[in-house]
């Protein structure tokens, strides 16, 4: 799923060159891979989520959600969209994820 991830992110725009920002997660190192030239992989140190720009964002999203009940899937799905919608804002987005780490490893 990861390749074909890649594939497709290095269709969309094929000019714009592409700089990923990942975990250590066993499938982004697989040796298997293909990296389009448009791409380039950088990994974050491990054991370091505190810079792992996705921790954020969930973070936020949770505190939405905490304790309440859910008493169906759907019920569950239509909180996460709206979470989703009020959090995930292009300002908040940028907010969240703007790490120093980030500007010095270029």
């Amino acid at each position: 799923m990861f390749q074909t991830f890649l594939e497709q992110l290095s269709k969309n725009d094929e000019q714009e060159f592409k700089i990923l920002i990942l975990d250590n997660g066993a499938f982004h190192h697989a040796k298997s891979l293909l990296i389009p030239d448009n791409i380039q992989l950088v990994f974050l140190p491990p054991y370091s989520p505190e810079l792992n720009p996705a921790e954020k964002v969930w973070w936020m999203i949770k505190r939405e959600l905490k304790m309440k009940l859910f008493r169906t899937i759907e019920e569950l799905q239509e909180a996460l969209t709206a979470a989703v919608k009020k959090i995930c804002t292009h300002q908040t987005i940028k907010q969240l994820t703007a790490f120093a780490y980030y500007e010095n490893i270029f």
